[in-house]
């Protein structure tokens, strides 16, 4: 009896988490096959606290503690679509958070490699367990030092900031190596930004809410 009870969990599971893909692939914000795949490989169950764990497949943002939050489904694939990581890239994760987005971003980045930065110690912890379940051998998350980003990494390929800025963070901008993309959040919109001899193209996309920067 345990283990059909279990077998039904799984794919209670299983269920509810391709009812949120499909969802996303219905309303035309997961688009690319990569993407998709990655929401189907990496479970956001995975990376939220145990009392929020019955919400895990809600297209909600949910709290992860210290007054940040694990983003919503929604959000973060219209953010990875955006910046459409390809394998062998080098990516920054800024604000990595519960880790989700770095495991994400590890498995679309395969033989590249994913920096995760977080400035809270402890969601730096929290992140490290959460992502050590996938046993990725190419990424990692460091805390962060004062200077916004990981200078002595980059120039990267891709850069995924996932908390609100005022402005665009120039230190970040000479962090983005020449082709590069970076999607960032400002204020209420969420901007795609890539780096053209030397000077940058933008995409504004409004009607977003995430938690501030942490300077």
């Amino acid at each position: 009896m345990k283990t059909i009870h279990l077998k039904r969990c799984f794919f209670v599971i299983i269920k509810e988490m391709e009812k949120l893909i499909l969802n996303l692939i219905k309303e035309g914000i997961l688009k690319t096959k990569s993407v998709i795949e990655a929401f189907r490989n990496i479970d956001r169950k995975d990376f939220i606290l145990s009392e929020y764990k019955e919400d895990a497949y809600k297209d909600i943002p949910l709290p992860i503690g210290y007054g940040q939050t694990i983003s919503q489904p929604t959000t973060v694939a219209f953010m990875l679509e955006l910046l459409q990581v390809k394998k062998g890239d080098r990516v920054l994760d800024v604000g990595s958070g519960s880790g989700w987005t770095t495991a994400l971003l590890s498995y679309l980045a395969k033989d590249g490699f994913v920096w995760g930065v977080e400035i809270l110690p402890e969601l730096v912890l929290f992140g490290k367990s959460n992502l050590s379940k996938y046993n990725f051998k190419n990424s990692i998350i460091l805390e962060a030092k004062e200077e916004i980003g990981l200078r002595e990494k980059g120039p990267f390929d891709k850069i995924l900031v996932s908390a609100s800025a005022e402005t665009v963070p120039f230190l970040l901008l000479e962090q983005l190596k020449e082709g590069g993309i970076m999607v960032i959040p400002i204020r209420d919109s969420i901007w795609k930004i890539k780096k053209i001899n030397g000077k940058i193209e933008t995409e504004v996309f409004e009607g977003f809410l995430f938690v501030p920067l942490i300077d």
